[in-house]
């Protein structure tokens, strides 16, 4: 595909978007779109192209597994409005997601995925096609010990909700991904912003845990598109090397644009990111994976072969090896998932530094970073 390619339809891009992932056996695409653009349209366009349909209109066959924000339309709330106790939450069996679930156990195998996120749990009936949530709670006794009680048919909040059915498509995914036979029609994965309502942290989790489990298949090709600049960084570092796109449109159409061998645009919101954590205090570990990927970049963008080459001398480091030994040991380890873990002073004050002199050496837009320049001004 060239650098950059302009369609007049999201149909006619979803079309040549098929074409090149099997001419070139792309495994991973990865597309970055701000809201609005037509990211969950192009995503229903690909999945449309996939589908056989016989005299009558009628759906023999299809192709694309999809997650977008129409998948949660799959699942609706029952609130047991007359007697407000058995609250469940109903699946819409006519769909063929929900194919042959009944058989497989779904139960054990949602589980250990939603409990990375919640602590409550569920369980499916089939027959009716529900989902009743519960959770166990720990409550004092009048002899001031305590018990766990059960508080059956909870309705999870909204956010709770969305990791679930995340967790769900993850479940069925793997299904396909194994070659399981109820799901032998899948050929591609269609991932829709899968985080939209998770925090920095989770997506940090969530992105790292996508990109392990395609990067572990060679069954289905995938593709992933997204507005979140962090989890869309964090897949595009996790991944070994993908295929990177940036969508946008115009009054003329929309264009995909190539990003995979040019420094992203995406790494000057990481940036600003950055800068406004350091500023306030605000800084977790895994704000140092950020730094290093930001670093690998410009380092790429310069011809140097390593980020450790772009990183600032000073006079008591003068071959740069404690800020590289800095970046390196802090950038690495499990991405956290329940709770980020603050830096200690020592190394907020370190990352500082290696932030402020890596502004400085590789200047970007000052109108940007307004305190980072009244900071350089006063200097």
């Amino acid at each position: 595909m060239a650098d950059s390619r302009n369609f007049p339809t999201l149909a006619a891009l979803a079309a040549h978007l098929r074409e090149e992932i099997e001419a070139k056996n792309k495994k991973v695409t990865l597309i970055f779109a701000h809201n609005g653009i037509g990211k969950t349209r192009l995503s229903m366009a690909f999945k449309e192209l996939g589908k056989t349909r016989n005299d009558d209109g009628q759906t023999t066959a299809r192709d694309t597994l999809y997650f977008n924000a129409f998948t949660e339309d799959l699942f609706s709330w029952d609130n047991d409005l007359e007697n407000d106790r058995d609250r469940v939450l109903r699946m819409n069996t006519a769909s063929a997601f929900f194919d042959g679930l009944a058989e497989l156990e779904m139960e054990s195998r949602i589980r250990p995925l939603l409990h990375r996120y919640c602590e409550f749990d569920f369980a499916i009936n089939y027959d009716e096609g529900v989902i009743a949530f519960f959770r166990d709670e720990r409550v004092p006794n009048e002899d001031g010990t305590f018990e766990t009680i059960r508080l059956d048919n909870i309705k999870i909040s909204r956010g709770e909700e969305n990791i679930f059915i995340w967790c769900f498509f993850l479940a069925v995914a793997q299904l396909a991904i194994d070659g399981q036979e109820a799901y032998t029609w899948v050929k591609y994965l269609y991932i829709d912003d899968p985080i939209s309502s998770l925090d920095e942290n989770n997506a940090i989790a969530v992105g790292a845990h996508l990109a392990r489990m395609l990067k572990d298949q060679d069954r289905l090709k995938a593709v992933v598109s997204s507005h979140h600049t962090l989890f869309f960084n964090v897949m595009c570092n996790e991944l070994s090397k993908p295929w990177q796109f940036c969508l946008s449109c115009d009054g003329a159409g929309w264009q995909l644009r190539d990003t995979g061998q040019t420094p992203r645009f995406y790494h000057v919101a990481m940036l600003k990111e950055l800068h406004a954590a350091a500023q306030s205090g605000s800084l977790y570990t895994y704000h140092f994976t950020i730094l290093r990927s930001i670093m690998e970049k410009t380092a790429t963008f310069h011809g140097f072969s390593h980020f450790g080459d772009v990183m600032k001398r000073d006079p008591d480091d003068e071959d740069g090896t404690l800020r590289f030994r800095y970046v390196q040991l802090l950038s690495h380890g499990s991405y956290s998932l329940f709770e980020p873990v603050e830096m200690i002073e020592e190394n907020k004050r370190i990352f500082w530094t290696i932030l402020q002199n890596f502004m400085k050496d590789y200047r970007f837009n000052p109108e940007l970073f307004p305190v980072a320049e009244a900071e350089e001004t006063a200097a």
